[in-house]
């Protein structure tokens, strides 16, 4: 199947790494959700959220994901937290290393008043 991820030989469908992403970004501190890809979604193969992994020539893995996150929670402590968790729940679950996992913040939540 050409959309299969090989990882030291075992064929993943990239949805199978970007929910194992999107779980652990979502557990972190102060993020509200993973967010879909808008227009891009619709014609794309991919679940439609906003996130991306892909293996890099070296073998190792990269992410790219977007997030809303909640206020009055320092972006950058968000960003930091996603990062780490992503690369850790990644490496548990595949055995890969992850050599980036970038993080665009695209929404602020503000809490109802």
């Amino acid at each position: 199947m050409s959309d299969e991820i090989m990882l030291e030989g075992l064929g993943v469908v990239p949805g199978v790494l970007e929910t194992i992403a999107t779980l652990a970004a979502e557990q972190a501190e102060g993020v509200e959700s993973v967010l879909t890809r808008g227009v891009a979604g619709l014609v794309q193969k991919s679940p439609g959220r906003g996130i991306v992994v892909a293996v890099r020539e070296d073998g190792t893995l990269a992410v790219q994901l977007h997030l809303a996150v909640k206020y009055g929670i320092p972006m950058r402590t968000v960003a930091t937290d996603v990062q780490r968790a992503v690369s850790d729940a990644l490496l548990a679950q595949t055995g890969q290393q992850v050599s980036a996992v970038d993080v665009f913040i695209d929404t602020i939540v503000f809490p109802e008043q």
